[in-house]
């Protein structure tokens, strides 16, 4: 389902846990990592299409999240003609996306990459909620910057902590100081993997229906 601009709607997801970590899963048989995110349905509100999102990539039910904030208006980015099948091109522009800040109220072990037969990720950890942007492929930077600076005023207990990790990067319409913090502190949970320096590897389905870019 398309806008008439060629846009997707679409459902980001930022997953925080009780200190305030983010979930940060490692796509199925690729070296990027990125946030849960999926396409809305027609008929679907942006928040029912979250719902259902979350339990299709990490298993979640609405039982196990509170729903802390969201982003007010669509955010957009465009994919590149490289990363779109032939017969896509020149109607498919691109994603536009509600972002959803969510608090986990369950477990880990709540979690489970394998709750669908077309599972997203394969691996995932706990990051600092300042993710490093050159992890993510450089068409979504902007709007990850985006997301998370308008999403970070809603920190749960207030602890709000920046790291910019990509030289140059400023916060979007930043209206307040966050505390800088240095190093990153990685908590596997059971079964979840490391890599240090996720390398970015992407394809796009024509429709965009199965493997979001």
């Amino acid at each position: 389902m398309l806008d008439r601009e060629g846009f997707r709607p679409n459902v980001g997801i930022v997953l925080l846990n009780q200190k305030n970590q983010v979930f940060w899963g490692k796509r199925i048989r690729t070296h990027s990592w990125q946030f849960p995110q999926g396409g809305i349905d027609r008929g679907e509100t942006p928040e029912q299409a979250m719902i259902r999102e979350l339990h299709e990539e990490v298993g979640l039910l609405r039982e196990h999240i509170r729903i802390v904030a969201r982003t007010r208006d669509w955010l957009r980015y465009e994919v590149p003609d490289r990363y779109i099948r032939r017969d896509a091109r020149g109607f498919y522009k691109g994603q536009k996306q509600i972002w959803f800040l969510l608090q986990l109220v369950g477990h880990d072990w709540d979690l489970n990459l394998r709750a669908t037969d077309h599972p997203e990720f394969d691996a995932w950890r706990w990051n600092d909620y300042w993710v490093p942007l050159d992890a993510v492929v450089e068409f979504k930077r902007g709007v990850y910057e985006i997301a998370l600076t308008e999403l970070a005023r809603y920190l749960p207990r207030n602890e709000l902590r920046s790291r910019f990790l990509r030289q140059g990067v400023r916060p979007h319409e930043q209206e307040m100081t966050f505390e800088a913090i240095p190093g990153t502190n990685f908590e596997l949970p059971p079964g979840g993997s490391f890599e240090p320096n996720p390398e970015t590897s992407y394809g796009l389905d024509a429709s965009g229906k199965t493997h979001e870019i």
